[in-house]
């Protein structure tokens, strides 16, 4: 592989990585929100449980536990948890 292939694979890897980090971020950002009882009517608060929600969409409501404060931080943080282990062994994988 020449050393620009290799160069330019391994910025794709460092953005891959950020953006996972990021996405996780936010969804545990949510997490830390409800928890705290953050105040809903915030302008930031909404952009954050909006985002999380969206990036969250495929596990929000996959548990059905009975507390809310369990459904949140199942459902999120599996969310959470995926992009960072998919994002950091797809960045892994283009490291190699």
């Amino acid at each position: 592989m020449s050393p620009r292939l290799r160069n330019g694979t391994r910025q794709a890897a460092t953005v891959i990585t950020v953006v996972a980090d990021v996405m996780a971020g936010i969804i545990g950002l949510w997490i830390l929100m409800y928890l705290l009882d953050a105040n809903r009517t915030n302008s930031l608060v909404n952009f954050v449980q909006d985002t999380a929600r969206w990036l969250a969409g495929w596990s929000h409501d996959l548990f059905t536990f009975d507390e809310a404060w369990a459904r949140v931080v199942a459902g999120y943080g599996l969310a959470a948890v995926v992009y960072l282990f998919v994002g950091h062994a797809v960045a892994g994988r283009l490291r190699r």
